[in-house]
């Protein structure tokens, strides 16, 4: 039976919302499939706002390659602003796909995809607007799967109780697999209902199940084990990892946003992984290895999304892009391709010592010379090799001034504060760095029309990396050396109006670190969190740290335990039953070398270091040089 749209209920509230375009759909290159011709329905969320999540790239993958499988459709949705969350209540009208605008409950699978862990109480909000239990003990034959992805599901404990299921890794093949499970369980006309639906994708040990497995505890809250309470459900469940790249060359069809988003260009993630060995980076952790797209791959790529798209920026896209093997050739092909037109490109993640001024005069040479951003992380030298961020003060002095002298005069600095061993003149450190970055500016140009933009993060140890293990510094410290920090820059007449200084409070991150190291008990709080009205926690306007706190103690949750915490070598941490390939003796001796600066090369160029993800995975590094070159775009 067809799935009617309730588009013609919706309308009537948007005139009374802020911003109502970004539920109308119907953007360029969207899908809208025909309902009774698909045996398997996917209503594929991003957690956020439509502005944050329409250029979120994994779900835009998915969303083309689900609607690319014969038999198959998937929709989007997003999260709801409050305002028009209260008229849904009102008019009972149920969480809706931006696409077709239909009830998400009716769909097979609600696939939702967690770059942060504050992203949580959006999705019970989903839920709850869908007529769907929150719970997923209370979820009946008709209710979709709830599976979870992205980078925050690599630890889902904590939202354990709402899941039916997640996945670890890359979602390009499993997501097809599991729509096959799906379709043979529906053919098949439902067979033992919902349970061995989960059951089977359970079995292939690519589906972690939370309801398949056990949690016991010591006395003292530390977990004891986590077990399966199937016998058909393995111990481990494993990530997923794509191999070649050049075979999975998405978004072919970009969407094209009716509303302002956050970022509005073509993105070509040019590689996949980091083996860099920034202790801090559980986004380097768990995509390993690296894979690169062939120079080739991506010249297509760019070309073809252009013509789909209109957009006239290009991003080329991966944690560290200046790492390809190729960027230079990739580089100057694009800029002599795209020379004269419209078309820009931008790097926008670019290390110290990858930053070469060829590059960026590359990458600059159609016109668009906006500031360079550079992410030294520690400021001082001691930090940076706790981190094993191996740049050194006379690596960042001499590309800023190479830059400045080339005729930028803005340098964006981003740095972390509360990192493990941190003192107060570590951060203090940071103060005199942005000096020196001004004053190499001022000499190099003999102009005063330098700028640099200091940028603090609060760090959170994340699941998966060295520094899982670590305590994470109070709030109270971490606001104080911050104020240290700013009084320093305010305060120095020579240099102080020409470094602009940017940073978020302790209290985020510390309930980001409740979230990401957290196990099952936490998902009481997060409960009680949305029920006294949380959402949209990753915004400083909505967020508040009262609400996290007043949630933690009526559920009898010990933040500090969470948080500050130091955990031993041989506690059971909540996500150990969960596999993303690296050895765990490993991580544990690279955290001990981390407390005395001891640093790891690059193992793409450098012998392996047995972290234990090639052979685990089976996987391993995919990287040119393939000596090919961009010929020229043919002019027709």
């Amino acid at each position: 039976m067809p799935v009617e749209s309730i588009f013609h209920r919706l309308e009537a509230l948007l005139p009374k919302v802020q911003k109502p375009i970004q539920y109308v759909g119907g953007e360029l290159n969207s899908t809208v499939k025909d309902w009774d011709s698909a045996e398997v329905r996917w209503a594929l969320m991003y957690p956020d706002a439509y502005e944050v999540g329409l250029p979120n790239q994994g779900v835009a993958i998915l969303y083309e390659i689900l609607n690319e499988l014969p038999g198959t459709l998937a929709e989007r949705t997003y999260a709801v602003w409050p305002d028009l969350e209260a008229l849904m209540r009102a008019e009972g009208i149920p969480q809706f796909t931006v696409d077709a605008h239909r009830p998400v409950r009716a769909f097979d699978v609600l696939g939702v995809s967690f770059s942060t862990e504050l992203g949580y109480t959006n999705m019970l909000t989903a839920l709850d607007l869908a007529g769907i239990p929150l719970t997923a003990a209370d979820r009946g034959d008709d209710d979709p799967i709830v599976l979870a992805g992205g980078h925050a599901a690599f630890n889902p404990e904590p939202i354990a109780d709402f899941l039916d299921a997640a996945v670890l890794g890359d979602g390009e093949q499993i997501s097809i697999a599991i729509s096959e499970v799906v379709r043979e369980w529906k053919a098949e006309g439902r067979p033992g209902g919902r349970d061995e639906l989960l059951m089977r994708l359970a079995e292939s040990g690519g589906v972690y199940v939370p309801k398949f497995y056990d949690v016991d505890y010591h006395p003292d809250g530390r977990i004891k084990r986590v077990a399966p309470n199937r016998a058909d459900v393995p111990w481990r469940v494993h990530k997923h990892t794509v191999m070649d790249l050049d075979e999975w060359p998405y978004p072919k069809k970009p969407l094209v946003p009716l509303a302002e988003t956050v970022h509005e260009r073509f993105s070509v993630e040019i590689f996949r992984g980091c083996t860099r060995g920034c202790r801090f980076c559980q986004a380097g952790m768990i995509t390993r290895p690296v894979r690169e797209r062939s120079i080739t791959t991506i010249g297509a790529m760019v070309e073809n999304g252009v013509k789909e798209s209109g957009f006239n920026e290009v991003g080329l896209l991966s944690l560290s892009s200046a790492d390809h093997s190729e960027i230079a050739d990739v580089a100057k092909g694009l800029a002599d391709r795209y020379e004269g037109t419209n078309t820009s490109l931008s790097l926008p993640s670019t290390r110290v010592d990858a930053f070469n001024i060829d590059l960026a005069n590359e990458f600059s040479r159609n016109g668009r010379r906006s500031g360079l951003t550079f992410a030294p992380e520690g400021g001082s030298e001691r930090m940076r090799k706790v981190i094993n961020k191996m740049v050194t003060e006379e690596d960042l002095i001499r590309t800023v001034t190479t830059a400045y002298s080339q005729g930028w005069r803005q340098v964006k600095l981003y740095f972390m504060c509360g990192l493990p061993t941190e003192q107060d003149e570590d951060v203090l450190g940071i103060a005199d760095l942005a000096k020196k970055v001004i004053k190499a500016g001022r000499d190099i140009t003999g102009s005063r029309d330098i700028r640099c933009t200091v940028s603090i993060g609060g760090f959170v140890p994340k699941p998966h990396t060295p520094f899982q293990w670590a305590a994470q510094a109070d709030h109270e410290t971490v606001d104080r050396r911050l104020k240290a920090l700013r009084d320093s820059l305010r305060g120095d007449k020579q240099y102080g109006k020409a470094i602009g200084f940017r940073y978020h409070d302790g209290k985020p991150s510390i309930v980001e670190g409740l979230l990401s190291r957290g196990d099952r008990r936490v998902g009481a709080v997060i409960r009680a969190v949305w029920e006294s009205g949380g959402r949209f926690d990753g915004w400083s306007e909505h967020f508040s740290y009262e609400r996290w706190m007043a949630a933690a103690e009526q559920a009898g949750v010990d933040v500090a335990w969470y948080t500050t915490r130091e955990r031993e070598e041989n506690e059971v941490l909540p996500w150990d039953h969960l596999d993303a390939g690296l050895d765990r003796e490993w991580l544990w001796q690279d955290w001990q070398e981390a407390v005395t600066g001891g640093e790891v090369e690059d193992c793409r160029w450098t012998p392996c270091y047995d972290c234990g993800v090639c052979p685990t995975m089976g996987t391993e590094i995919q990287i040119g040089p393939t000596g090919r070159k961009l010929l020229p775009l043919t002019v027709v």
